[in-house]
C-alpha cells in the first residue's frame, strides 16, 4: 500500500512535530482540531516551525509555502475519510485515545493505517521523539494484530520522512520509554531524598555518561503530566515497584509544574 496521504489528530507538541515532518516531507496531511481556536493556535504553531527552517537556511521561501499549503485543517473525522495514515497524537488519557480510534473507524477508509505515538494502545505503533523534526527514531510497534504488510507499509513511509524505523513488539512502554522513564523516576527520586540539586544531577548525566541533556530538563521538555502517565502505564502494565511514580512527581504535576509548557518544572522557563 502507498501513502499518499496523512492525517494527525492532535497539533500539540508531539503532533505538531509530526505534521511539520509529514508536510515538509510532501504528504498532504490532514490536521484535526477541537475549534477554530485550536486551529488558529495550530496555524501559527506551523508558520512558526517553517520560518525557522527557513531563517536556518534549511529551507526556501517556495518550500516553506508548500509544505504549509499541504496542511489542511478539519474539525470533524468524516474529514479524515480520504487519508491512508492516521497517526493519534492525543494527551495519554486511554479514554480520549478509545473514543478517536472508535471515530476513527467509523469515518476512514477500511484500507486505512490508524497508528499512534503514544504508549497505551495495542495497535501499531508510530513512536516519534521529541522533538520530532529533529530526533531520527521511530519505534514502530507491532501490535497483536498487526500483519507484516502493514509494517512495512509504515516502516517505508518512516524512511521516506527522513527516519530511522526500529522495530519493537508491543509491551508498556515499548523500550524507549521503559528505560528512559526509570531513569528520570530515579533522578527524581535523587531530588526528593536531597541527594542532589536538579542542575548537579543533569550534570552528572551530562559529564558522566555523555547525555546531551539531563533527565530533569528533559522530564520538563517532555511533560511532567506526560512522565507520569507513562510511570503509571508501566506500573499498571508490570506491577513492579521499580515503575512507581515518585510522590514528588505527582506533587508537581498536581501543582501544575509541567515543565516547558506551563513556565515551571524542575527549572523555570520563559513563557
Amino acid at each position: 500500500m502507498e501513502i499518499k496521504k496523512c492525517g494527525v489528530i492532535g497539533a500539540g507538541q508531539m503532533g505538531g512535530g509530526i505534521i511539520q515532518v509529514f508536510a515538509q516531507s510532501g504528504y498532504d496531511t490532514t490536521v484535526w482540531v477541537r475549534s477554530d481556536a485550536s486551529e488558529e493556535k495550530a496555524k501559527a504553531k506551523m508558520e512558526k516551525y517553517f520560518q525557522k527552517q527557513l531563517d536556518k537556511g534549511r529551507i526556501s521561501e517556495e518550500e516553506k509555502a508548500a509544505s504549509i499549503g499541504r496542511i489542511h485543517y478539519v474539525q470533524d473525522y468524516a474529514g479524515m475519510a480520504d487519508v491512508d495514515l492516521v497517526v493519534e497524537a492525543a494527551s495519554e488519557n486511554m479514554e480520549l485515545k478509545s473514543e478517536i480510534f472508535k471515530a476513527l473507524d467509523e469515518n476512514c477508509k477500511p484500507e486505512a493505517i490508524l497508528a499512534t505515538n503514544t504508549s497505551s494502545l495495542p495497535i501499531i505503533g508510530m513512536h516519534f521523539m521529541n522533538p520530532v523534526p529533529v530526533m531520527k527514531l521511530v519505534e514502530i510497534i507491532r501490535g497483536l494484530e498487526t500483519t507484516d504488510e502493514v509494517y512495512k507499509t509504515v516502516e517505508d513511509m518512516s524512511v521516506a520522512v527522513g527516519k530511522a524505523p526500529v522495530e519493537v513488539n508491543d509491551f508498556p512502554g515499548f523500550v524507549s520509554n521503559r528505560v528512559l522513564q526509570v531513569m528520570i523516576n530515579e533522578a527524581i527520586y535523587c531530588f526528593y531524598e536531597s541527594v542532589a540539586q536538579p542542575k548537579a544531577i543533569d550534570d552528572v548525566m551530562k559529564m558522566g555518561m555523555n547525555h546531551p541533556m539531563g533527565p530533569l530538563a528533559l522530564a520538563d521538555l517532555i511533560g511532567l503530566d506526560t512522565v507520569l502517565a507513562i510511570l503509571n502505564v508501566l506500573y499498571d502494565g508490570f506491577k513492579d515497584s521499580k515503575y512507581r511514580p515518585c510522590p514528588l512527581l505527582k506533587q508537581y504535576v498536581d501543582a501544575g509544574r509541567l515543565g516547558v509548557k506551563s513556565g515551571r518544572g524542575f527549572y523555570t522557563y520563559d513563557k
